[in-house]
């Protein structure tokens, strides 16, 4: 039975959070792990030794992160997803459930690649809807947006909105969700939360002006 060993790390400390994280009493967690205050983890979870969890993130039921995966602050996994080695969660990553990463391009039973697992990297703020699929070796732009049963085969800029197998933009999201309309406009706000966003003539995102 894996000992139920967790390191709170210095830089953790000090949240203004509960002191410990909440574990269920149905998870596992491997040694050497670091889990922050605030988190909690819940029925038949698996964290893998190495893996490191930032403070107030969530892991629903049956959630699998590991070996030596880095999951940033503040984000909530859904049930049913894996994390394996090479996937690096930023801060306030959105997994949906049953989203799934990969980390071998080629795999086969018969053959041995744990040398050849390929790194991703889920930016700050993005969200990954439910069921999408990310191909390993693509990495996930800030507060960009995976559409429900996505299969990301790319690379993602900022705060897209991807849908389709393969996915494919068709639209752009802002920092509290939000889906920005007028794109083909030079300036164009976020209905919600009022933030501006600069377009160019090919309705492309040029960059993020704030409020």
């Amino acid at each position: 039975k894996s000992k139920r060993i967790v390191k709170i790390s210095d830089s953790l400390k000090a949240a203004e959070i509960s002191s410990r994280p909440f574990i269920h009493d149905s998870a596992c967690i491997d040694k050497d792990c670091e889990i922050g205050a605030g988190t909690k983890i819940w029925h038949y979870s698996h964290v893998l030794g190495g893996t490191r969890i930032g403070a107030n993130c969530i892991l629903g039921q049956n959630v699998m992160a590991g070996p030596d995966v880095i999951i940033g602050d503040g984000c909530k996994i859904q049930n049913n997803v894996s994390l394996f080695k090479g996937v690096t969660l930023e801060e306030n990553v959105f997994r949906g459930p049953s989203a799934v990463f990969t980390n071998v391009l080629t795999p086969r039973a018969a053959v041995e690649r744990k040398d050849e697992y390929t790194q991703t990297l889920v930016k700050k703020g993005a969200s990954i809807g439910a069921n999408a699929t990310i191909i390993c070796g693509n990495n996930i732009g800030k507060y960009a947006f995976i559409g429900a049963g996505a299969v990301v085969t790319h690379d993602i800029p900022d705060h897209a909105l991807v849908v389709g197998n393969p996915a494919r933009i068709v639209g752009f999201a802002c920092k509290c969700g939000e889906v920005v309309k007028d794109t083909n406009k030079p300036i164009a706000q976020c209905p919600r939360c009022g933030q501006s966003f600069e377009f160019g003539k090919d309705g492309n995102l040029l960059r993020f002006l704030g409020s």
